[in-house]
């Protein structure tokens, strides 16, 4: 799967996320289909696609292993390096430590990397 595909599954995951796991309803921007996604996102997307893809790789498939926590963990810490890297101050809560995220972005987060683990297999 490209670099773009790959970003387009982990924006295809989030919505769903979203859908899924967001009390009440979110705010437009986070379920905006990907021709709306502004082009830094699609960017940081791709290369959180990528981490994960070249993580899962590279333990031979035992992220299987990992718990829910720990894979969303995994993902929020790449994400929160691509706001650091599109943005010069990022807003907190784009930064935000793994306790200080809400449940429904833990979840989404997690539901990303599975969805990425599945892609491979």
């Amino acid at each position: 799967m490209s670099q773009t595909e790959g970003a387009r599954l982990f924006r295809e995951a989030w919505i769903a996320g979203v859908h899924q796991h967001f009390p009440g309803e979110p705010k437009a921007g986070y379920v905006a289909p990907w021709a709306d996604t502004p082009q830094w996102e699609r960017e940081a997307a791709g290369s959180v696609y990528e981490q994960v893809r070249q993580f899962v790789e590279a333990s031979d498939g035992r992220t299987s292993r990992l718990s829910r926590e720990q894979k969303g963990r995994f993902v929020a810490i790449c994400w929160t390096a691509q706001m650091f890297k599109h943005f010069d101050d990022p807003k907190p809560g784009y930064v935000a430590d793994w306790s200080g995220l809400p449940a429904w972005q833990q979840e989404t987060d997690a539901d990303i990397f599975e969805t990425i683990e599945k892609s491979m297999s």
